[in-house]
C-alpha cells in the first residue's frame, strides 16, 4: 500500500501541474490518471488501497464539505434562503424522474429506472464545492452570491437523491417501504442533521475560546468529530454530510477570524485529499461494466442533463439572477463524480437484475459529466459571474 500512495502522490503533481498549464481542471488528469493505474489497465494499485477507497474518498468529502461550511455565513443564507432550497430538490427532482422513463431504452423497469435515475441526479460536492469557493474568494457572482448558493444547494441535492435511490432500491427488494413517508421523511433528516451539526460546531466555538491551542490540533479535532459523527448514519436518519457543514457554518459564526485560519489549514489538507478522492474515484471506474449499450447510456445521461438544465431554469424563476448567471447554475450542476462511484454498483452488489446496466450508465455519467463540468465551470465562470464595482475599483 505504502508503495501505491507514493506513486499516486509523486505522478499526480505533474498531472496536475500539466493540465492547468493546459488551463483544464487538474481532478481530470487526477481522474484519468486513476483509470490508467487501477486494475482496468496497469493495476498498480494496491488492492488493500483498493478495498478502503471508498472509505478515503468519504474522509476527502469531509474535508471540502467543512470547506464549505466555512466558506458560508448567516448573513449569505438569509440572501440566497428561498433559490438556494428550490435548487436543492428540484433538478435533482427533474433530472431522477425523467432518467426513470428514458431508462426503459435500456430494458429496466420504471423501478429500476428511478434507482438509476437518482444515482445519476446527485452533483458532485468534490468538483463544485471547490470551484465555487475559489470564486467566492475572488468575488465573483458576489452581488446575487451566486457561488453560495450553489454551495448550499448541491450538497441538499445529494441527500435528496440517495434518500429517492434508497426508496426504489427498497421497493425493488420487496420491503414494505410507504414511498410518502420516505419521502417525507428527508426534511426531518436535513434538519436532524444541521441542528446536531450546528450544535456540535457550537460546541466546538465554546472548546476553542476557553482553551488556546495551535490551529494544527483545532483542525484534527473538527476532522475527526466529522468523521465520527458521520457514522451515525449508520443508526439513525440523519443528513450527516450536512451536518458538516453545519459544523463550519458555526464555527464561522462564533470564531469568525478562526474560522478564516482554519479554512487555511483546511484548503491544505485539501490538496492532499483531492488527489486521492479523484485518483481514486477513477481507479472505481469500470471500463469493462460499460458494455456494449453505452450509446443509449450516453444518450440517457445526456436527456437527464437537459432536463436537469430545465429544473436549475424552473428554480430560478422569480429570482433576481439575470440570463447568464442562470446559464452558470446550470453548467455548475453539471458534474458527476463522488456518489456515482460510491452508490453505482450497489444494485449489481445486491443482486438487482440489470444491476450491471445500473453500473454501466453510473461509470458513463462520470466520464461524460466530471470533466465537462469541471471544464464549464472554469470557462463559463469568468464570462458570467462579474465582481461587485467597489471590488472592481
Amino acid at each position: 500500500m505504502v508503495l501505491s500512495i507514493s506513486l499516486i502522490i509523486i505522478l499526480s503533481i505533474p498531472i496536475i501541474s500539466l493540465f492547468e498549464k493546459l488551463r483544464l481542471p487538474g481532478l481530470i488528469g487526477l481522474i484519468f490518471l486513476g483509470v490508467l493505474l487501477g486494475p482496468q489497465i496497469l493495476n498498480l494499485i494496491d488492492r488493500s488501497l483498493l478495498d478502503v477507497s471508498s472509505e478515503i474518498r468519504l474522509l476527502a468529502l469531509i474535508v471540502i464539505l467543512l470547506r464549505a461550511g466555512l466558506g458560508l455565513d448567516r448573513n449569505t443564507m438569509k440572501k440566497i434562503g428561498p433559490l438556494a432550497l428550490r435548487m436543492s430538490f428540484l433538478p435533482g427532482i427533474f433530472e431522477g424522474f425523467s432518467i426513470m422513463f428514458f431508462a426503459q431504452w435500456l430494458g429496466l423497469d420504471l423501478v429500476k429506472g428511478g434507482m438509476l435515475g437518482f444515482i445519476i441526479a446527485a452533483v458532485s460536492p468534490a468538483v463544485v464545492v471547490p470551484e465555487m469557493l475559489r470564486f467566492k474568494e475572488s468575488n465573483m457572482g458576489k452581488d446575487r452570491e451566486v457561488p453560495s448558493t450553489i454551495l448550499a444547494a448541491a450538497s441538499v441535492d445529494d441527500v435528496v437523491a440517495i434518500t429517492i435511490f434508497t426508496v426504489f432500491l427498497g421497493i425493488d427488494r420487496g420491503e414494505n417501504i410507504n414511498i410518502v413517508t420516505a419521502v417525507a421523511s428527508v426534511p426531518l433528516e436535513i434538519a436532524f442533521g444541521i441542528g446536531t451539526g450546528a450544535l456540535i460546531g457550537f460546541l466546538f466555538a465554546l472548546l476553542f475560546k476557553k482553551f488556546h491551542m495551535r490551529d494544527t490540533k483545532k483542525v484534527l479535532l473538527v476532522l475527526s468529530s466529522a468523521f465520527i459523527f458521520h457514522q451515525l448514519e449508520n443508526y439513525m436518519p440523519v443528513a450527516t454530510l450536512l451536518g458538516v457543514m453545519a459544523i463550519g457554518f458555526m464555527l464561522r459564526e462564533k470564531l469568525p477570524v478562526a474560522a478564516e485560519r482554519l479554512a487555511g489549514k483546511m484548503e491544505r489538507v485539501w490538496v492532499l485529499a483531492e488527489v486521492f478522492l479523484f485518483v481514486l474515484v477513477g481507479a472505481s471506474v469500470s471500463i469493462n461494466a460499460i458494455g456494449s449499450s453505452w450509446q443509449k447510456g450516453v444518450l440517457v445521461v445526456v436527456l437527464g442533463l437537459s432536463f436537469r438544465s430545465l429544473g436549475v431554469a424552473v428554480s430560478t424563476l422569480g429570482s433576481k439572477l439575470n440570463l447568464r448567471e442562470r446559464l452558470f447554475c446550470m453548467v455548475s450542476y453539471i458534474p458527476k463524480a463522488t456518489v456515482q462511484a460510491a452508490v453505482g454498483g450497489i444494485p449489481l452488489a445486491m443482486g438487482v437484475v440489470y444491476g450491471d446496466i445500473i453500473l454501466s450508465v453510473s461509470i458513463l455519467s462520470i466520464i461524460i459529466t466530471a470533466p465537462l463540468g469541471a471544464i464549464g465551470i472554469r470557462y463559463i465562470g469568468p464570462r458570467t459571474l462579474k465582481k461587485p464595482a467597489h471590488f472592481e475599483n
